[in-house]
């Protein structure tokens, strides 16, 4: 046997696998892994932990509002309601 190119077996490698699969690698949809500097990964981490934070607070608050029965309702000082008390009838 002739030895053959690393370039060469790869092709031949492939060629048989889509010989007896039909399974394919899913496409990149997103860039490659790229390095970051020390202060990059830092900065995101914290954007990442306040963002995390707000959202805990915001389920925490949704949460405690369910268990307390508290129902936001909209306040309407010169709705319909207020002026029931005030229309004034004559009794006679």
């Amino acid at each position: 046997g002739s030895p053959i190119t690393t370039e060469e077996r790869r092709l031949r490698e492939k060629k048989h696998l889509n010989d007896i699969t039909a399974a394919r690698l899913p496409p990149l949809h997103h860039s490659p892994a790229k390095l970051l500097s020390i202060e990059e990964s830092i900065a995101i981490q914290i954007q990442q932990k306040e963002a995390y934070e707000q959202m805990q607070a915001k389920l925490a608050a949704q949460k405690l509002a369910e268990r307390l029965n508290i129902k936001m309702l909209r306040f309407e000082p010169e709705g319909e309601a207020s002026m029931q008390y005030r229309e004034v009838r004559d009794e006679d």
